[in-house]
């Protein structure tokens, strides 16, 4: 059965999309880009813009009762992949052990001229599944 995951502790959905769906053990994420929790762009250069999508999907994944140690997978869009190593290292204070599998892409625009966006998957152990 799928569950739809909402926060106000992220940003709202800016279209016809959830913040996140929950699927069995597994809780899919949107892509987040750096918008606070009202909607507002976050200024700032790539550093700040990716702080603040990992700091959205926390929220979300807090929301469905997990957090950045249960992410398995993500998936990084980024404006220019020269900026990539900066990028890198707000990534690595979310997840400093135990990294999730990852891929990283180059994308020509992304919606409100954002500079990363960042999607996630989470996976809930069978004894913990509430989702």
């Amino acid at each position: 059965m799928n569950k739809r995951i909402v926060t106000d502790k992220a940003p709202p959905a800016i279209g016809p999309y959830s913040q996140a769906m929950g699927c069995g053990g597994l809780v899919f994420c949107s892509g987040q880009i750096p918008l606070d929790e009202t909607g507002q762009m976050l200024e700032g250069g790539i550093a700040e813009q990716t702080r603040q999508a990992l700091a959205n999907i926390s929220a979300v994944l807090q929301a469905a009762s997990l957090s950045m140690r249960d992410v398995v997978k993500t998936t990084v869009f980024m404006t220019d992949l020269a900026q990539f190593a900066e990028m890198n290292a707000v990534y690595q204070e979310f997840f400093p052990v135990e990294p999730p599998a990852r891929s990283a892409v180059q994308v020509a625009a992304l919606p409100r001229d954002a500079l990363v966006e960042i999607e996630a998957v989470a996976f809930r152990p069978t004894s913990e599944r509430k989702v």
